[in-house]
C-alpha cells in the first residue's frame, strides 16, 4: 500500500497556528498604519482622517535630513557591497573546489552568522581607534559599517544566480579566444545581472532599515531615520513617527517586493 504523501498543512491545528502567528505580526503594524492618518494627537483614540501627520513629518528638517542621511548611506554601502559580493561571487564560484573555500564562504557570511550586537560593538572598539589617530568623523565610518554588514546579503543572490547559470557560453567564448574581461563583460555579466541588481536592493533595503549597528557607530549628528525615529519615540509617541513608519514601510516593501521578482527572473 502506497504512503500518503507528508504535508505540514493538513497536521491538526497548523492552520489555527499559522494565523494566530501571522495576526500577532501584522496586527500590530496595521495598527500603526491605521493611526498614521488619525486627526488628533491620540495614538489610540481616532478622531477622524487627516493626512497632517504625513504633512508634519514632511516640514520637519529633521526628518528631511535623516531621511536624505540614510539614503546617502544605504546607498553608497549597497553598491560597495554589491561590487565586493559581485566579485566574492565569481572567485567562489567559477573555481574548482579547494581546500579552504568552505572557510570562504563562513568568513564572507559571518554577519549573518554573528549577533548583530556583537558586530556592532566591534565596529565601535574598531573605528574608535582610527578615529584617535585620524581625527576623521565623517560618514565614511557608517558607510564602511553598513557595507560591511551588507555584504552577505549582496553576496547570497549573486552566488545563487551564479551556481543557476550554465557555463556552455563562457566555455564557448574561451574556445572562440574571448579574453577572460570580454566573456565577462559579453557574457556572464548580462546573465548575472538579475542576481546583482537583486543583491544591491536587498543590500539597500538592509541598511536604510538598520539601527542597531548605526546607533553603535555614528557620530554626534549624524541620526539616519531609524535612530531618529527611536530618538523620538523615547520622548513620546506622536502621530507623525506612525505617518514616518507608514512611509518607511511603504519603502521597504516596494523593494523587496520588487527583488522578488528580479530574483526570480531567468534568462
Amino acid at each position: 500500500m502506497a504512503r500518503a504523501n507528508f504535508s505540514i498543512r493538513r497536521q491538526t491545528g497548523f492552520t489555527t497556528i499559522a494565523v494566530i502567528c501571522f495576526a500577532a505580526l501584522y496586527t500590530p503594524i496595521f495598527i500603526l498604519v491605521v493611526y498614521s492618518f488619525n486627526a488628533g494627537r491620540s495614538i489610540a483614540n481616532w478622531e477622524g482622517f487627516s493626512l497632517r501627520w504625513f504633512e508634519s513629518a514632511w516640514n520637519n528638517n529633521q526628518v528631511i535630513e535623516a531621511s536624505l542621511r540614510s539614503l546617502q548611506i544605504a546607498t553608497a554601502a549597497a553598491i560597495v557591497a554589491t561590487i565586493a559580493a559581485t566579485m566574492a561571487a565569481l572567485a567562489t564560484t567559477r573555481t574548482n573546489p579547494y581546500r579552504g573555500l568552505t572557510f570562504k564562504y563562513a568568513f564572507i557570511n559571518q554577519p549573518l552568522m554573528v549577533p548583530e550586537i556583537v558586530t556592532a560593538v566591534a565596529l565601535l572598539i574598531f573605528f574608535s581607534r582610527v578615529k584617535v589617530f585620524t581625527g576623521y568623523s565623517g560618514l565614511g565610518y557608517l558607510i564602511a559599517a553598513h557595507t560591511a554588514f551588507c555584504l552577505p546579503f549582496a553576496y547570497l543572490p549573486i552566488r545563487a544566480r551564479l551556481e543557476s547559470m550554465d557555463l556552455t557560453l563562457e566555455r564557448a567564448a574561451a574556445d572562440l579566444y574571448a579574453t577572460p574581461w570580454r566573456t565577462f563583460r559579453r557574457i556572464t555579466l548580462p546573465l548575472l545581472w538579475p542576481g546583482i541588481l537583486a543583491g544591491l536592493m536587498l543590500a539597500f533595503v538592509i541598511s536604510l532599515d538598520d539601527v542597531v549597528i548605526t546607533n553603535f557607530v555614528k557620530s554626534g549628528g549624524q541620526d539616519t531615520l531609524p535612530t531618529y525615529m527611536l530618538g523620538q519615540l523615547r520622548r513620546a509617541i506622536t502621530p507623525e513617527m506612525n505617518a514616518i513608519s507608514t512611509v518607511f514601510l511603504l519603502i521597504s516593501v516596494g523593494i523587496v517586493t520588487l527583488f522578488f521578482f528580479v530574483s526570480r527572473k531567468r534568462t
